[in-house]
């Protein structure tokens, strides 16, 4: 950060227009404000940000954050209001079509390519505009299906359950992956990390049936070019566990989401989470 005085976390949301597929889709961004932050709600979870304030004067790289299938690009919150409280200006897509309130391509070749084709249309709008992000080279979080759609755009190659190659839109401007949960079935051919140079930090959790260990592994075993990845593991964690911590008064057996296995503390988890995140991409970009 040059010269910046950041009060505090500014907030807006934009929509990003595909006129190719005649689609739209918004997009949640926070970023160091010149503002006081205000307590204020993002749909139904309290937050404490500045709504439209102004972007701080400084130097603040972009990271995007692409949440899983069927579900929403507010469940990060935590990682991206710690990110852009230092220094950072994070980006958070609701990919159309694999969301929590429209999952229609959910579970199909489509929805990959698009996932790929916005994020790289999300990233021109922000790295174009006056107010924007700095530099051009960014990181890239992906939890689940948004791991998937990292790893895509980062140069690995999808190949669908016919054994045919998808196309995806890939960008050598991300500089940094990192990776929860990340659904990397997509990706066991040979070849399909044969292009994907860039640092990788990725976590699986303990207790995950969603995405069980082998898919992290395929990390390890397939990616020959580039830094080793770095897998860790998180201890009595399941692959909802790193969703951001819900209020207590939507936490319910019957809402999946906001549940972990017994014993697990996701608040305190995600202190840690955040942290080392911060600590990764500040080394890279």
């Amino acid at each position: 950060m040059k010269g910046a005085h950041i009060a505090g976390v500014g907030s807006r949301i934009i929509h990003i227009a595909d006129s190719h597929n005649n689609i739209d889709f918004p997009a949640w961004l926070l970023y160091p404000s010149t503002q006081t932050p205000i307590d204020t709600h993002i749909g139904p979870f309290p937050i404490s940000v500045c709504p439209e304030g102004p972007i701080a004067e400084g130097q603040f790289p972009l990271v995007i954050i692409s949440h899983g299938g069927g579900g929403s690009h507010l469940l990060y919150r935590t990682i991206a209001l710690h990110l852009a409280g230092n220094g950072f200006f994070v980006a958070m897509p609701e990919h159309y079509g694999n969301n929590r309130t429209d999952n229609s391509l959910g579970d199909t070749d489509r929805n990959i390519a698009l996932r790929t084709h916005h994020i790289s249309l999300l990233i021109d709008e922000l790295l174009n505009a006056t107010d924007g992000p700095s530099g051009s080279r960014l990181g890239l979080i992906g939890h689940s299906m948004g791991g998937a759609t990292a790893l895509a755009m980062a140069g690995a190659k999808p190949w669908s359950r016919q054994r045919l190659p998808i196309p995806v839109t890939s960008d050598n401007r991300i500089a940094a992956l990192v990776l929860l949960a990340p659904a990397t079935a997509w990706f066991q051919h040979p070849d399909s990390f044969e292009e994907i140079t860039v640092p990788i930090l990725a976590y699986r959790a303990q207790h995950d049936s969603i995405t069980p260990r082998w898919q992290t592994e395929l990390l390890v075993e397939k990616k020959k070019v580039g830094p080793v990845p770095i897998i860790r593991e998180v201890p009595g964690a399941g692959h909802l566990s790193f969703l951001a911590p819900y209020p207590e008064s939507m936490k319910r057996p019957d809402f999946p989401p906001s549940q972990d296995p017994p014993g697990f503390d996701r608040v305190t988890f995600h202190e840690t989470l955040k942290s080392e995140i911060l600590e990764f991409l500040g080394g890279l970009l």
